[in-house]
């Protein structure tokens, strides 16, 4: 018999089956099953639902944005707007106005600085060519010239600089209400919420430099020193981004000196201790800052280093916390000519501090002295007095008290055979009273207080009006035919405190202890026949200084000295 391979019918069915396995194989999953069919249907779309919920609460839409573009386009937005080597820009657009030939000092290398023959100032500006030779801003003249010998050097014009910042402010009120001016050529500005501040803020500047003719940088961020920090990226006519997520990348790699509120000698105090950049104090303990600089710098540092800052813009500009002035001498001082040069520059350093503390209706608890040596060491004194002042003769004694504390004492400069190549005067601790305890002898006219020997007198007012009233007595019409109202007041009597005080002249001491005044025996006579009680004489004399205190606001009875709307009782 055949074998089973062999047997045509049965190889045909093999051959048929297979077919049939195939073809099956070929067709859909649920073709021949409508549960499946089912199932895809209407659970499918629930999958694709749940699986997109869950990827829209997973996925941060902003993060495939350009850094510097979207990332932050709703967050509550501060700008703060610096422009670009402020002193000399305004310099250079006021030349170019004036004569457009000019050459703009922005293009060569040029800084403002002081007078290189009186040794006066520093560099306060300087061109970006200027800044390729090293020049730094602060760096006294002299070394500037070493360092590019071409250096174009110009004055200094506050008018000038006043004019323009005040134009500049007026323009960028055009853009925020809220316009916080840091100082004469930076301002922040409040934004709110902004759709594209990047475009915001190339609006602001493109229009500073069309309509003003400088340039600006300006900072994003969301509080105002992380903006600051950002306006100090690349210059000049730049915007830049400091968002808080962007502080590991972009300020921590910055070196610490750069950091807004921490001078040379913290950052190099911080260099001792391996901190060189800004990430390095940002990622050190708190309490390490502290140690090293103490325990509230350490913390602000700490805080700024970490983008920690206010975000808070205010239009009123904040009262000054101090007042210093600074010159530059002429000439070293030095012990020998100390007697000749330091007094009258103390003394007009020390006129100007007061003339701006009364501008600004303030005086000063603390007065200190500033000093610079030959070799470029500063040296500071202070004394905090009794009684707040104003007075410029004050100030001057006590700077040059400090003074020669400082350079004639057992330790001073003088025996460390330094010279003295800059002097200050500063006022500090400033104190607005709403009252002032006053003496007699500040009711003198001012060129008669510092007078030795004299006895305050009271002047009233010339005006009739003002003229205190006269006794209605015989006494004062006998005696007024004897003795005019202008004669002094004769020792034989006793003078009261109460007593009136002639409106014609002060009374001096020599007129209180004269006794030369002719006076007549027989008006005198006739006075004290006619003369009332001695109550109702004292009486009538408290009377009449009443009215006189009054009208310069003395409450006499209480002893109180007025000023404006508080008063202070005599000890």
């Amino acid at each position: 018999m055949p074998g089973n391979g062999s047997d045509p019918h049965k190889q045909t069915m093999i051959q048929d089956r297979g077919c049939r396995t195939e073809q099956i194989r070929a067709q859909p999953f649920f073709s021949g099953n409508p549960a499946f069919f089912f199932f895809f249907l209407f659970l499918f779309p629930f999958f694709l639902f749940f699986f997109s919920f869950l990827f829209y609460l997973c996925y941060d839409p902003l993060e495939s944005c350009d850094k510097t573009e979207g990332r932050e386009s709703m967050r509550h937005c501060i700008f703060h707007v610096d422009v670009n080597s402020a002193f000399l820009s305004f310099s250079a657009v006021k030349r170019l106005r004036e004569n457009p030939s000019a050459l703009d000092l922005r293009t060569v290398p040029s800084a403002v600085g002081g007078d290189v023959s009186k040794r006066h100032g520093v560099i306060t500006a300087k061109s970006l060519p200027a800044k390729r030779y090293g020049i730094r801003t602060g760096e006294p003249v002299v070394s500037a010239l070493k360092k590019c010998p071409d250096l174009i050097l110009i004055p200094s014009d506050f008018s000038t600089y006043r004019s323009y910042s005040k134009a500049l402010i007026h323009l960028l009120r055009q853009f925020s209400p809220l316009v916080e001016q840091a100082s004469i050529d930076e301002a922040y500005l409040d934004m709110g919420v902004l759709n594209a501040p990047i475009d915001t803020a190339v609006q602001i500047k493109d229009q500073i430099r069309r309509q003003l003719g400088f340039t600006v940088n300006v900072g994003i961020s969301t509080n105002k020193l992380l903006a600051k920090m950002a306006s100090d990226f690349e210059k000049p006519d730049r915007v830049h981004t400091l968002w808080p997520e962007e502080i590991s990348e972009k300020l921590w790699p910055l070196p610490l000196s750069s950091l807004y509120g921490c001078g040379r000698a913290s950052a190099s105090r911080l260099a001792s201790y391996g901190m060189h950049t800004i990430g390095d104090a940002a990622n050190a303990e708190c309490g390490i800052l502290q140690s090293i600089l103490g325990e509230r710098a350490g913390s602000c540092l700490w805080d700024s280093a970490n983008g920690r800052g206010s975000a808070t813009v205010t239009s009123e500009r904040e009262a000054a916390k101090s007042y210093s002035n600074e010159q530059t001498t002429v000439h070293d001082i030095h012990r020998e000519n100390y007697d000749r040069d330091m007094p009258p520059l103390l003394k007009s350093l020390s006129q100007q501090v007061a003339r701006r503390l009364k501008q600004a209706s303030v005086r000063a608890l603390t007065i200190g002295i500033i000093v610079k040596t030959g070799t470029f060491r500063r040296f500071t004194r202070q004394l905090t007095l009794n009684q707040p002042t104003n007075d410029p003769a004050r100030l001057f004694s006590v700077c040059e008290s400090l003074m020669k504390e400082l350079l004639f004492g057992a330790d001073g400069l003088f025996q460390e055979k330094q010279v003295v190549r800059l002097v200050g005067v500063s006022a500090q601790h400033l104190e607005t009273p709403a009252f002032e305890q006053l003496s007699l002898f500040d009711l003198r006219p001012p060129e008669k207080r510092n007078t030795a020997g004299s006895t305050p007198s009271v002047l009233l007012p010339s005006s009739p009006s003002a003229a205190p009233p006269s006794v209605p007595s015989a006494a004062s019409a006998s005696s007024a035919s004897s003795v005019p109202s202008t004669a002094p007041v004769s020792s034989a009597a006793p003078v009261s405190s109460a007593a009136p005080v002639s409106s014609a002249a002060p009374v001096s001491s020599a007129a209180l202890t004269s006794s030369a005044a002719p006076v007549s025996s027989a008006a005198l006579t006739s006075s004290a026949a006619s003369a009332p009680s001695a109550s109702s004489l004292t009486s009538d004399k408290e009377q009449r200084l009443k009215q006189m205190l009054k009208q310069l606001n003395l409450r006499y009875g209480e002893g109180i000295v007025q000023r404006g709307t508080s008063s202070h009782k005599h000890p």
